[in-house]
Parts: structure tokens; C-alpha cells; sequence
């Protein structure tokens, strides 16, 4: 559980910001006139230092709750424009659309390639039974030398789950008018890709009742992640 020692504001107001920034397309400024309709008034800029300090660490109490990955993962890379720049994002689910890992690199060559899979393998601790790609070369390159027992499919067609899966990143480039730089998006998107699935069950699969029982479920285990009593925010 995050430590919030030294911070001014308790985890039942620091908690619900960081909640609101990562779950819906709003900024620092629109979080901060969200909360003060409750009676609290936070800073943008003090909800922009939460959500670097306690994104990630949200985020990866998230993930210690996830099943095991599946043992086949789809790979896919686009291109993302950082304060200007061309630069590719490379990701990996498995076969529930569960997000792996992502990576923001500036190339989409064999030694990119390369320096994915073997970053998946270190964070999952497994290596896949198969992988699926769509049919850039460096892929397969890369898979000779790293992981070569694995079975590697290549086709345009079957790798929908990982190129869906960027669907809300780009949602959320939109709504921030683009990145800033090559380590702030590597270090939101990982954050988001933790959060944001955990707070948007595929409601297209459920009940409107259903629904509700499900994020009841998620709300209680985020309140246990990030140590929040469930209280209502209050002045």
C-alpha cells in the first residue's frame, strides 16, 4: 500500500482524483473543478504530482491481482507523435485483452523488437507458448534470436486484439492534444494501461445490473490497492 506520509491531503482525496484523471479524458485543471464541487479545493498542479507519484504505484497493485497471463500474447506497434516527433509504441496483450506491457521506442527495427520482447519476458516472468504479430520483418527477426522455441504466427488478420487495444490510447492522445515527451508518455501510458482496463468493464458483455455489481467489485478492490477508507470526499 502507498505511503502517504507528508502529503497534505488524506488517500479519501488523493485517491479519487487520480481515479477521475486516468479513468475519463480530462485534464489536471477539469479534476481539479470536479473535486472542488465536493467542497475541496486542490491545485491542478498538485493533482498533476499525485498522479506521477501514485499512478504507477496504483497501477501496479492493480496488476499484482491479475491472473497469470494467457500463453499466447499479440504484439502490435503505431506510431505516436511526442512533442512532434514520430515515435512508435510496441504492446502486448494476451488472449482476454489483458495489456502486458508497453513500450515507447524510437524505432520499429529488429533491435526494438528485440529490447520488447525481452522486457516481456523480464516483467511477466513467462515466456508464451505462441506470439502474434502482423508481418513486419523485425519481428520475426527478432524472434529467431530471443525467443525461438516459441511459435510465431504472422498475420494481418489475426492480430485485432492488440491493435484494438490501442483504441484507448489514442482516445486519450486526442484529449491531451499529443505528448510532451518521450518519458512522460512512457511513464502515463504505463500507468493507464494498469488503471484505465481495471475501471471499464466491456459493459457491451453485461446486464445494466451486472455492470454495476462488477464495478461495485473493482471500486473495493481499488479502494484496498490504494488503501482509501470508501468514504465520500468531504471539506
Amino acid at each position: 500500500m502507498p505511503s502517504y506520509r507528508g502529503h497534505r491531503y488524506p488517500v479519501e482525496v488523493i485517491s479519487p482524483c487520480v481515479w477521475l484523471y486516468f479513468r475519463f479524458p480530462l485534464s489536471f485543471r477539469e479534476v481539479a473543478e470536479l473535486i472542488l464541487q465536493r467542497g475541496v479545493f486542490v491545485s491542478c498542479e498538485t493533482i498533476r504530482r499525485w498522479c506521477a507519484t501514485f499512478g504507477q504505484a496504483y497501477a501496479n497493485g492493480l496488476r499484482r491481482r491479475w491472473p497469470r497471463p494467457g500463453d499466447t500474447w499479440y504484439l502490435d506497434e503505431v506510431f505516436i507523435k511526442v512533442h512532434g516527433e514520430q515515435k512508435y509504441l510496441w504492446r502486448s496483450v494476451d488472449a482476454d485483452g489483458t495489456v502486458l506491457d508497453i513500450l515507447v521506442q524510437n524505432q520499429r527495427d529488429k533491435a526494438a523488437a528485440k529490447r520488447f520482447f525481452r522486457r516481456l519476458m523480464r516483467r511477466t516472468g513467462t515466456v508464451p507458448r505462441v506470439i502474434v504479430t502482423d508481418k513486419l520483418r523485425s519481428y520475426g527477426a527478432a524472434h529467431r534470436e530471443v525467443m525461438p522455441s516459441v511459435e510465431h504466427r504472422c498475420h494481418k488478420g489475426l492480430n485485432n486484439l492488440a491493435e484494438n487495444s490501442h483504441q484507448p490510447t489514442r482516445q486519450r492522445e486526442r484529449a491531451m492534444k499529443g505528448f510532451r515527451s518521450v518519458g512522460g508518455t512512457q511513464r502515463f501510458l504505463a500507468a493507464f494501461s494498469g488503471i484505465s482496463p481495471h475501471l471499464r468493464p466491456r459493459r457491451h458483455r453485461m446486464t445494466a445490473s451486472g455492470y454495476r455489481a462488477e464495478l461495485t467489485v473493482r471500486f473495493a478492490v481499488w479502494d484496498q490497492i490504494t488503501g482509501a477508507a470508501g468514504r465520500p470526499v468531504t471539506a
